[in-house]
């Protein structure tokens, strides 16, 4: 078979969106960094971007003809001799044996290394990937400190449908923006697996009945079918993209349960799994040995795209665990004490490698809870390479034994499969720190942030401080002579009292639990010993149960403890994120009215990995993070200001008082219950149909266009504006002249300060914007699902209830219109200076953008008119999205701060871009006022230096498509 017709039946059999079967070798046109092109060689699947990357400049090129003219450049490979079989009886079965290197560095570096190490092994074409880099990787432990960049190609591409619906909008978007610039449309589509999971849309309405799941699947159905029917375009519309239904599970539960391969068998080689999501917790399935973390789901989209990645090699920080936990400790007790040590630790932009004899006596579950809330803690990702737990967990989901077979002899041949007893594995680490698990004690997070951890014993004390505390992430500011506040209320008939620390949700729900079988059956154990000691939840606190996957309802029934949970409240709601990213759905209007009569701070607690202002639910100030037997134990207490060391849980109907020490199951209770009842059986029979068990999906009928019709009347889907006027010239770069500040914040504006997710609130912008279109609020949807439309989008930019501008001195989604002085809300003010055409700037202190991997938070400063941001530091996702859209994010210069330089906001700014621009570059700020000072233009690469000057990453991606 000629090189030609092999690369024309590979790109027939990617047509027909086999994803996992793409050639692992075929022609590709690549732009070499010297800006040359050369005709090279793919092995393996294209890769992704992460922030501090390098992306290299490709273009696949889909005609013959073209691929022809390159055949004669073809470089092979220089490692090819390290080439084998697996099985020396199936010489067609080959891996890259790292081992052969010969190389006596290879065995020292971290795991999660040697997986960044075979991708540029296996991929290099002296290129793209050039022997240079495989050196420079097995040079980690000398360069990891001196910002090398290498280039890296994961497996795969994961999303879910939040950001998936932008993504296949902003794809039918390019693919008119290549027509009108005289390309072909088809060369906009996905050239790597990507599976797309829908499990953000659905909310809790209905909770506490048995048909609760029913209804609440139907109203996300009947709210979202636009939007179910336009990603079901999109799957027949783009190659290689898999949509798994609503209904389904939490995206990174399917992951980790079903999607995750471990290994790659692909065209006859085998390598590492791996992949980038556009979640930030998509680094849950390192806790399974894959190597994964988020990225915007701008970068998302180049990756399908095309463009691999060029990484900047990162610090490996060692996490060794080593003691035995107390009986009573669940694995949220230990990811939050992890979270909490590691943000102190700082791991910023770092891997985190877990090593130790600990490490041993986790699940696989446990594992991925820890890995989970990577984000919180900071890191890139949160790695606990394979071991015989690992292959232990994929017989218990069901994988082929064909598959754990060479699973285990290609990880064991390459040396990256792992003995947590053995020290003699331990690798080279850029630093270690450890923790004894003995020490872990139960635990919750919050009132406003994951990484503040409490003690349940001090639980009490610490919410009673945090009332009367100075306004901040432990502070509401509330007068002492208000602390005793109570408010009766009325709810179906009967009279209950609300106070401040008052529970009114109560939600088992999120990936990083509900994934966990222990947890869970521990949750339901609690549920069966209160109810038999006659406990129950007051009836106005919302409680739900959302499992990530049907497995955990299954084997919830099978035990025996699913009756318990709902005799306390807890039925199963539906199968998504829900509360855990504000889909929590509406509490009583009689406990709404009562809070806000009494300006109570009331609390939820839920199993999830996020609580930051105005996330859970807008009338919750305080928000928890706990495991979910303590979401249990608090929804019994009804409040947060208990002590259940030295304070009954509740009374028995004879008045015997009940602590929770007396209804907590044990870890050898609930294990002997796990081993009998989670088994293989019950994986196997759910995810064999996951694909078609919704029948309103199946029979859900959407066009098979290539080009997708846009409906000038939807609210859902709209055409968005990014792409307006794109010419294939370039304009020079300009300076931003006399700007005003739209925002002045001080530290931790979160992605959802910046883009709220959850309801859309009756007097806000956006709101304005649907009732004018004709809906009603009980039609308004959440942010989250209005995604795919711009205008309401933008609108809902800065929306968030718990906003904190300087300028206002006080939590409102509002801001000043400088000119004028009048206070309007933030979409309305930044259309006065666009108006005006005024440009915008945004003034932030540390972490700016931290929280969910939301694109939609650089997007809508874009449309608002914001050209740069100003801030002390920025969150690694958030920023490359900034970066992504052509917004600037500057930084202050060490030492230097709004407040040490005497900063108001107030001043008109213009920031001096030169011509001429190189990455990291020192510019000038000149004030109105005369002052002059320095800032940091964090464009880290020359790639992203490259999408400014094309106005963002799309834009360049339309250019380069159009012209080839």
């Amino acid at each position: 078979m000629s090189h030609l017709t092999h690369h024309k039946m590979c790109l027939d059999a990617a047509r027909h969106g086999d994803c996992d079967n793409q050639p692992p070798s075929c022609f590709f046109t690549l732009r070499r960094r010297d800006n040359s092109f050369h005709g090279g060689r793919r092995s393996g699947n294209v890769g992704a971007t992460i922030t501090s990357s390098a992306v290299s400049l490709v273009l696949l090129t889909l005609t013959s003809t073209e691929t022809e003219r390159r055949m004669s450049t073809t470089v092979s490979n220089p490692f090819q001799h390290i080439v084998e079989p697996l099985n020396p009886e199936d010489p067609k079965q080959q891996f890259y044996n790292l081992s052969k290197l010969g190389d006596s560095r290879y065995e020292r570096l971290p795991f999660s290394i040697r997986v960044l190490l075979e991708s540029a092994v296996r991929n290099c074409d002296e290129f793209l990937v050039k022997s240079s880099d495989v050196e420079r990787i097995l040079s980690w432990k000398e360069t990891q400190t001196q910002s090398v960049e290498v280039p890296f190609r994961p497996a795969r591409v994961i999303l879910q449908d939040f950001t998936g619906v932008p993504a296949v909008v902003d794809f039918a978007a390019m693919r008119d923006a290549v027509m009108k610039l005289g390309g072909d449309p088809e060369k906009i589509n996905p050239v790597c697996p990507a599976d797309l999971v829908i499990d953000h849309s659905i909310q809790v309405d209905f909770n506490r009945k048995s048909d609760s799941l029913q209804k609440n699947q139907d109203l996300e159905f009947d709210r979202n079918r636009e939007r179910f029917q336009f990603l079901k375009w999109g799957s027949k519309a783009f190659r290689n993209m898999r949509i798994i239904p609503p209904g389904s599970g939490i995206v990174h539960q399917v992951n980790l349960e079903y999607l995750a391969r471990v290994v790659f068998n692909h065209e006859g080689f085998f390598y590492p799994d791996s992949l980038v999501g556009t979640d930030s917790h998509t680094t849950m399935i390192d806790g399974l040995g894959v190597l994964g973390w988020g990225v915007g789901g701008i970068e998302a989209e180049a990756v399908m795209l095309g463009q691999p990645i060029s990484m900047v090699l990162p610090e490996v920080v060692g996490y060794k665990l080593h003691g035995t936990p107390d009986k009573f400790i669940t694995s949220t007790d230990i990811v939050l004490t992890v979270t909490k040590h590691l943000r102190q630790v700082g791991v910023v932009g770092k891997f985190v490698e877990f090593f130790g004899p600990g490490v041993a006596q986790l699940s696989i579950a446990d594992r991925a809870t820890i890995a989970n809330m990577c984000p919180e803690y900071g890191a890139t990702a949160a790695f606990f390479p394979v071991d015989d737990i690992s292959i232990q967990y994929l017989v218990q989901t069901g994988r082929d034994a064909e598959k754990l077979d060479y699973i285990t002899k290609y990880l064991k041949a390459v040396a990256m499969f792992r003995d947590y007893n053995d020290v003699s594995q331990d690798p080279d680490f850029t630093q270690v720190v450890e923790l004894d698990l003995s020490t872990v004690v139960p635990c919750c997070s919050g009132p406003k942030r994951p990484q503040d951890r409490i003690p349940v014993s001090d639980m009490k004390t610490d919410f009673e401080t945090c009332l009367g505390a100075k306004q901040g992430f432990k502070g509401f500011q509330m007068p002492a002579e208000r602390h005793s506040a109570a408010v009766p209320f009325q709810f179906n008939g009967n009279e209950y009292t609300l106070s401040h620390g008052s529970v009114v949700i109560a939600a088992i729900t999120s990936c990083t639990n509900t994934s966990n079988p222990s947890v869970m059956l521990g949750a339901g154990l609690l549920a069966k010993k209160a109810i038999e000691c006659g406990l129950s939840v007051n009836p106005y606190i919302k409680t739900s149960l959302s499992p990530g996957s049907g497995v955990v309802t299954y084997y919830l029934k099978e035990s025996g403890v699913m009756d318990y949970l709902s005799q306390l409240g807890f039925e199963v709601v539906g199968y998504g994120c829900m509360t855990c990213i504000g889909n929590s759905g509406p509490l009583p209007d009689s406990v709404v009215d009562a809070i806000t009569q009494g300006d109570l701070v009331a609390a939820g607690i839920l199993s999830g990995n996020r609580n930051f202002e105005g996330r859970v639910h807008p009338n919750t100030r305080a928000n928890y993070l706990a495991s979910p037997p303590l979401v249990i134990a608090y929804a019994i207490a009804g409040t947060v200001r208990i002590d259940f060391e030295s304070e009954p849980i509740g009374t028995t109907s004879e008045g015997k008082e009940i602590f929770l020490r007396d209804i907590w199951p044990t870890r050898e209770e609930i294990q002997a219950v796990e081993r009998t009842f989670v088994i293989p059986t019950m994986f196997k029979e759910v995810y064999e149909k996951i694909e078609k068990v919704n029948e309103r999906w199946n029979s859900l009928n959407a066009p098979s266009d290539k080009l997708y019709t846009w409906d000038p009347q939807s609210t859902y889907i709209k055409s968005p504006p990014f792409f307006s006027g794109l010419t294939m010239e370039l304009q020079p770069p300009e300076s931003i002249n006399d700007a005003y500040v739209l925002l002045n914040f001080g530290d931790s504006v979160t992605t959802d300060h910046i883009s709220p997710a959850g309801n859309i609130a009756r007097n806000s912008a956006a709101a304005r914007y649907l009732t004018s279109r004709g809906l009603t609020p009980r039609d308004y949807n959440s942010y989250g699902s209005r995604r795919g439309n711009d205008a309401i989008m933008s609108r809902g930019t800065f929306a968030n209830i718990r906003l904190f501008n300087k300028f206002l001195n006080k939590q409102a989604p509002q801001t000043i219109h400088l000119p004028t002085g009048d206070t309007l809300d933030v979409f309305d003010a930044a259309e006065r200076y666009q108006q005006s055409a005024v440009p915008l700037l945004v003034l932030a202190g540390k972490e700016y953008g931290s929280g969910s991997s939301r694109d939609w938070a650089a997007k809508g400063p874009f449309l608002l008119g914001i050209k740069a941001v100003l801030a002390e530091s920025y969150e690694r996702i958030h920023r490359s999205n900034l970066v992504g859209m052509g917004v600037i994010p500057l930084e202050y210069l060490p030492g230097d701060t709004a407040d040490s330089l005497g900063l108001t906001g107030r001043e008109r700014y213009t920031v001096v871009i030169p011509q001429q621009l190189t990455p990291r570059m020192l510019v000038d700020v000149k004030l109105d006022t005369g002052k002059t000072f320095q800032v940091r233009m964090r464009f880290d690469t020359d790639v992203e230096l490259t999408y400014f000057h094309h106005g963002g990453i799309l834009n360049y991606m339309i250019r380069k498509m159009s012209a080839n």
